[in-house]
């Protein structure tokens, strides 16, 4: 069948329409790598009630917008969707889908206009997890599109020049037989300026210990690059009769060197250990930052879902007291290493540190940087109550902060300002921030 493209919906798909029937106006299709205005050919992958999904077999009428990828690797990696066009368009893309979430989910006529924070596009990214297969011949990569089937690949434009030399020297030490079969996964972190490297293996809990041998794996890789400063070793299952769901233990198997990686920030130094949490994109930590913290002062600030203590560490020296929440044992752990003597680390879930303690704090200043699930309608309205004079909402999911915006809102608040900081180029994902006000 032939769509026409009405534009890019959030999740990297574009949007067209299947022939009108006799119940009305056709179904959605989605379609992923294309743009707004083409005209392809394209095949129904899954059909669901009221929509379907479709790959393209023939682009018929390509846009004028449309360029060729730089990764060899795009359209069968899962990793990257925009890089069919420009990084300029894919701002306008981000922040036409940013405006539209606001004003068809949270109601917002007009919405504000929004300040966008862009990133270099290539090389950004400070973090990378890939996966592997030894037991058939080794492999290294990311899976595939719309898949959990992994896909080999050598190199990664999105990725620091690091954490590409450090795939480079994976890929070696695999071909040399090198890794243990237990391996499963593989994450890299790479520090500020992009010197040393964390290294995190995830091995398959159901291999004895033993056979790990995460010392001598450890050797090796610092043997092939040095630059690794941190080596940590966690066990992960796979869920029986659950798909590809997988947990990991919250302690490290084996470890050595803890604590010794640290981000260099403005405001400090900050540990980063194994399994903790940071933001990915190396270019703009420091301009997320800024936006968040910058201009900010008072008594008393909370940072809900303050991982190892960003945004804390940046506000200590202008409030008297701060609170940083964070219920991740290992970032937890890092928030407590990295706070000064003003700020106190609470390790407790959001919810239940408002439900208690948390209620009769009334704070200056709020921010929230929540998971993709966003805060949700109790967790929104018990933040409201606490009355604080201004909030900034850090989010990465447009549709789940349009929906806390309502209850927001609803609460007595108003947006004062939006910002889209670019953290993750080539992606549909989108980064925003969200300054409110009473």
């Amino acid at each position: 069948m032939e769509l026409t493209i009405e534009k890019l919906i959030y999740g990297g798909d574009g949007l067209g329409r299947l022939p009108a029937d006799e119940r009305g106006r056709g179904k959605a299709a989605f379609v992923p790598f294309t743009l707004p205005g083409e005209k392809v050919e394209a095949q129904v992958t899954d059909e669901k009630a009221g929509f379907v999904r479709a790959s393209t077999t023939r682009l018929v009428e390509a846009s004028p917008l449309r360029i060729d990828a730089a990764c060899p690797y795009f359209q069968r990696c899962g990793g990257c969707h925009y890089q069919h066009t420009a990084y300029e368009e894919q701002l306008k893309i981000k922040e036409d889908i940013l405006k539209e979430n606001l004003r068809r989910l949270a109601k917002m006529e007009s919405p504000p206009d929004v300040k966008v924070h862009a990133s270099p596009p290539w090389n950004y990214r400070n973090r990378t997890r890939l996966q592997v297969r030894v037991d058939s011949g080794f492999a290294l990569g990311y899976f595939k599109a719309s898949s959990h089937e992994p896909l080999p690949v050598e190199q990664c434009p999105i990725s620091s020049p690091l954490l590409n030399r450090a795939i480079d020297a994976l890929w070696r030490l695999g071909r040399g037989r090198q890794v243990p079969q237990s391996v499963r996964e593989v994450e890299l972190f790479a520090n500020d300026d992009d010197s040393q490297l964390l290294a995190e293996l995830y091995v398959d809990s159901g291999q004895e210990a033993g056979k790990v041998e995460p010392q001598a794996f450890a050797e090796l890789l610092r043997g092939a690059l040095p630059e690794v400063s941190s080596f940590y070793v966690f066990t992960q299952t796979v869920a029986a009769g659950r798909g590809q769901q997988v947990y990991i233990a919250e302690e490290p198997l084996w470890t050595d060197r803890p604590g010794e990686f640290r981000y260099q920030t403005k405001a400090g130094a900050l540990r980063v250990t194994g399994g903790s949490f940071f933001q990915v994109n190396r270019f703009l930590v420091e301009e997320l930052t800024g936006i968040v913290t910058g201009g900010r002062s008072g008594e008393i600030a909370l940072d809900l879902y303050a991982g190892v203590g960003l945004f804390s560490v940046a506000l200590a020296s202008s409030f008297r007291h701060i609170v940083a929440v964070e219920s991740s044992q290992g970032s937890a752990a890092d928030l407590k290493y990295n706070s000064p003597r003003n700020v106190k680390a609470v390790r407790s879930t959001v919810d239940a540190y408002l439900a208690g303690q948390g209620a009769k704090v009334r704070p200056d200043y709020v921010v929230v940087d929540p998971p993709r699930a966003g805060l949700g309608e109790r967790f929104a309205r018990a933040l409201a109550k606490l009355g604080a004079p201004r909030v900034t909402y850090v989010s990465c999911d447009p549709a789940t902060l349009a929906r806390d915006l309502i209850t927001l809102t609803g609460g007595g608040y108003r947006v004062d300002s939006l910002h889209l900081v670019d953290l993750f180029p080539q992606t549909y994902h989108i980064e925003s921030v969200v300054e409110l006000v009473r």
